[in-house]
């Protein structure tokens, strides 16, 4: 039995990637016309297979889970990656992986994609290719029930403690801030939230949708969302290797198509308690300054 609820998303450290030649000399000619053979190949060989292996935590609730009593991997994102897949004429087999894992995971060649609420970041676009964004959303934060932990403002984030993952997003924003990070393996989401409750950490910044449907799941846990706190405006996207161009122009064709028909709207509506994720938030977000992600 598996029960599909971790607060967990994760950033990978980005490398920089070199600059492509000018066509101007035969050998940088070359050198394009590889380029353009290694942005289709990716694309011919799942074509050629007839399937696309796509990495994903499988404890994301409700972006990537199973629900309790099964093996049965769904969610938003799993239940997007299906239909575009199915749209491209594409079987879809999911691989599980701890979030730190997942970019590792397809650097090495071991899955082809992955989708796991994965937030488009400067970093990331330096060494991955992203899809158009299927969800949009921002970050709020789960405190204590009784005293907001302490925390009124993210400048009083100081000298708090966080409890996320060490290569986050939400970490970083935590730390920039002040606060330390205690961090967990591939842990369910109810281990979050009762450090919290207990004062062994002070807060955990995460997704507004993730976080709002995890406390629906677990009302015993004297926990809840942050009723002031706002910030950082964010847009996940299926992420795939840097050089994959025309499997890009597919799932991005593939992704607008969706958006236009309705789909995305569908499937959000199933996971999210009746919410569009797939359209922008109207709320006023603050933006945070000094803090390059």
């Amino acid at each position: 039995m598996r029960k599909g609820l971790l607060l967990i998303l994760i950033v990978m450290l980005a490398v920089v990637t070199a600059a492509c030649g000018s066509s101007d000399d035969s050998s940088d000619g070359n050198n394009s016309n590889k380029d353009k053979s290694s942005a289709s190949s990716k694309w011919s060989s799942l074509k050629e297979k007839g399937k696309i292996v796509v990495g994903t935590s499988g404890t994301l609730f409700p972006a990537s889970y199973h629900p309790e009593d099964s093996d049965q991997l769904t969610g938003y994102d799993v239940e997007v990656m299906k239909e575009a897949a199915s749209r491209l004429d594409l079987d879809v087999e999911f691989k599980e992986y701890g979030v730190d894992g997942l970019l590792a995971a397809m650097k090495s060649g071991r899955i082809d994609a992955v989708i796991n609420d994965m937030e488009v970041t400067k970093d990331r676009q330096k060494e991955f290719a992203f899809s158009t964004p299927y969800k949009y959303s921002y970050s709020t934060m789960i405190v204590r029930q009784s005293d907001l932990s302490g925390i009124h403002s993210l400048e009083d984030l100081d000298g708090k403690v966080h409890g996320g993952g060490a290569t986050t997003v939400f970490s970083k924003i935590a730390e920039h801030f002040g606060a330390k990070t205690k961090t967990y393996g591939n842990v369910t989401n109810d281990v979050y939230l009762r450090d919290v409750e207990n004062g062994r950490t002070d807060f955990i910044i995460n997704d507004y949708y993730l976080q709002t449907l995890a406390l629906k799941a677990m009302p015993d846990i004297k926990v809840q969302l942050h009723p002031d706190l706002k910030f950082h405006q964010t847009e996940s996207a299926i992420v795939m290797p840097k050089d994959a161009d025309t499997l890009k122009q597919k799932i991005d064709a593939t992704i607008k198509e969706m958006r236009d028909d309705g789909t995305l709207t569908k499937i959000s509506k199933k996971f999210f308690g009746g919410k569009d994720a797939s359209k922008k938030p109207e709320e006023d977000i603050r933006e945070i300054k000094g803090l390059d992600l």
